[in-house]
């Protein structure tokens, strides 16, 4: 009778193990799927933030030619680091309230590798100096006149940043010096990209010339990896823009991956950190932030502040400019 009762005992601890395997097991299918995975996903595919056509152009041709999201990303925000009418990135950005034109960025790949430089000068393309911190450095991000350094080193040309229509809008602000910074100023102010190649993997670039007359030395949440830019191959990846400071203090792009982990819908992430800034911030009419996001399945999402900001996509079902909803409605 003993031996009787042992197995009958052991055949049910055995089947309620098996039944609980197997309920972990569909709940973590269930959760993988909700973020994403094991769905048909959409590829190759970029996102922009901004109406930056040429520059998700620019991206989606190197993934039709098979090319990888790393070096989709970084020839795409590299268009607008070149385009001097682009006066948020890049050659031609605006200085700080000195008269120095610096810049930041950021590259993530699909094997969480990262590099950035911050207060970087006299280089256009930063975002490819991040890259080779990335490749080349034992380090994540370099500053100022290492960073600058390391570029010369690595072949970049020195160039003068500062063009004459930024240079004369500078000596224009200098008259009264007053720093507001200016919602969608131009519709731009950081080009954040986001892209999955034929393989599935994913990578993303951030870089800007930060806040127009800003104080010698600021840096925003753009080269920040975290911040103003999060990439998990498993998952997705996200990019800010705006106020930077905001987007720091909350950790912005890594908290709308992780929501997206947590199984929320790209869209729904965004929103929810819009929402967390907007619940810190007393003023937040008085600041834009803006995000984009995309998950594993290439389901993509975008939501700010104000009315205003827009996302470029580019799959192969064609290339468009998708205004994000806001929070403040008008």
């Amino acid at each position: 009778m003993e031996r009787r009762k042992f197995i009958k005992n052991s055949g049910l601890g055995s089947a309620a193990i098996l039944g609980g395997s197997l309920a972990a097991a569909c709940a973590e299918k269930d959760t993988a799927e909700k973020a994403g995975e094991n769905t048909e996903s959409i590829k190759p595919i970029v996102i922009a933030t901004w109406d930056v056509p040429n520059a998700t152009a620019s991206a989606f041709d190197v993934l039709t030619r098979e090319g990888n999201s790393l070096d989709a990303v970084e020839q795409g925000v590299m268009v607008e680091e070149a385009d001097v009418a682009n006066q948020s990135v890049g050659k031609g950005g605006r200085p700080d309230r000195d008269g120095n034109v610096t810049l930041d960025a950021c590259i993530m790949d699909k094997d969480s590798r990262c590099g950035a430089v911050v207060y970087l000068q006299n280089i256009v393309h930063a975002v490819s100096v991040a890259r080779k911190v990335m490749e080349e450095t034992p380090h994540v991000m370099l500053a100022g006149e290492g960073a600058r350094q390391f570029a010369v080193e690595m072949g970049f040309e020195e160039v003068d940043l500062l063009t004459e229509k930024s240079k004369q809008e500078w000596l224009e602000w200098k008259k009264t010096s007053q720093y507001e910074p200016v919602i969608n100023i131009e519709n731009h102010d950081t080009i954040g990209m986001l892209a999955i190649d034929s393989n599935g993997d994913i990578a993303g670039a951030c870089t800007t010339s930060g806040m127009a007359y800003k104080m010698a030395g600021r840096v925003g949440d753009s080269p920040i990896i975290g911040a103003g830019l999060f990439v998990d191959n498993e998952i997705g990846g996200a990019t800010a823009t705006g106020m930077g400071e905001e987007v720091v203090r909350t950790v912005g792009s890594f908290l709308i991956v992780e929501l997206m982990r947590q199984g929320k819908t790209p869209q729904q992430a965004c929103e929810e950190g819009v929402k967390r800034i907007i619940a810190k911030k007393e003023n937040y009419k008085d600041i834009q932030i803006g995000f984009i996001a995309i998950n594993k399945a290439g389901e993509t999402g975008a939501y700010c502040i104000h009315p205003g900001f827009s996302y470029r996509k580019y799959t192969g079902e064609g290339h468009e400019n998708i205004p994000a909803a806001s929070y403040i409605k008008s």
